[in-house]
Parts: structure tokens; C-alpha cells; sequence
């Protein structure tokens, strides 16, 4: 039982070791919240290739500041399980609504609002695609154009509220 003993310790950690690894996870996410609410709405919302790389560059960039010299495998589960655990704290807090932040409104019956645009980080060009992606044509034609929170943009059209003609149905009592 002895000569387990070496190996269980390297297993587990030691336990000033997991204690600080625990403190650094929790320095790190709430660092990395930091830098993306900073970032904008846009960054994680539709990924590109370009910020599929940088979101993994990243992981790999503070596994270190995280884990640091723990490889244990307790380290390693704490920094796993803690991780889980701040996302499932954040999930109904007002950090996390504040974090997110608020819809954005990016056209007003028919008018690109810039300064909105502009404070999202969204070029014309990538707002066209989505009118485009919503069978919209043109500016004229949006009744309101939104940058909902998780990035992508929600379109209505105009048309969509003028009432279609609609066949009359004959109710049976009045047979």
C-alpha cells in the first residue's frame, strides 16, 4: 500500500496545488468574459473560419494561466468542473443578461440606422446578406432589421404585416 502511495498523490495532485488551479480557472473566465463582452455581439455569433482559429488559439493560449504547473487528474477535472459550474451559475444571473446585453436595432422602416452599425461592428455588406438571407431585396422593404444578442440578425420585411387575402369559410350555423 506503500509504494501506491507516490502514484496516488501524482494522480490527484497536490492539494495547495488544486486549490490554486480552482482560483485560476475562476480568474481566467471571468477575464475571458471580460474580453469578449469587449469584443461585441458579432464575434461569437456566426462564426467564420478566421474566428473559429482565434477562439481555439485562444483556449490553447490560457490552458496554461489556468491549469498551470496541476496535470493531475484532479486538476484537471476541477478546471472542467468549474468551468461547467460558472456557465451554469451565470445562466439566469444579470451578469450574464448584462454580459449579453440587449438587442440592437440596425434598420427602422426602411432606414439603416449607422450610427448602430457602427457601434456593433457591422458593415453594410454583412447586413445586406442577411436581408438577402430573409428574401429581402432592398433597405426600403425592412420594416426592422435587429442584431439579436447571440449575433445573428433578425429581419422583418414590410410585407410581412399587410394582411393577405384570406378565403371566407362559411360557418356551419349559418347553413
Amino acid at each position: 500500500m506503500q509504494h501506491l502511495l507516490p502514484h496516488l498523490q501524482a494522480l490527484l495532485g497536490d492539494p495547495l496545488t488544486v486549490l490554486f488551479t480552482g482560483v485560476r480557472v475562476v480568474l481566467v473566465y471571468g477575464t475571458l468574459l471580460f474580453f469578449l463582452k469587449a469584443s461585441g455581439k458579432r464575434v461569437l455569433g456566426q462564426m467564420t473560419p478566421l474566428d473559429l482559429l482565434t477562439l481555439l488559439l485562444l483556449s490553447n493560449a490560457v490552458q496554461n494561466a489556468m491549469i498551470g504547473p496541476d496535470t493531475s487528474l484532479l486538476g484537471g477535472l476541477l478546471g472542467a468542473g468549474l468551468l461547467l459550474g460558472l456557465d451554469r451559475a451565470l445562466a439566469g444571473s444579470l451578469l450574464r443578461r448584462y454580459l449579453e446585453g440587449e438587442p440592437t436595432l440596425l434598420i427602422h422602416e426602411g432606414r439603416i440606422l449607422e450610427e448602430h452599425l457602427h457601434k456593433e461592428g457591422v458593415d453594410k455588406g454583412e447586413l445586406m446578406a442577411a436581408l438577402r438571407e430573409h428574401g429581402v431585396a432592398r433597405v426600403e422593404d425592412v420594416l426592422m432589421a435587429v442584431l439579436e444578442v447571440d449575433g445573428t440578425i433578425s429581419v422583418v420585411a414590410k410585407d410581412h404585416l399587410t394582411p393577405k387575402r384570406i378565403r371566407k369559410v362559411r360557418s356551419s350555423r349559418n347553413r
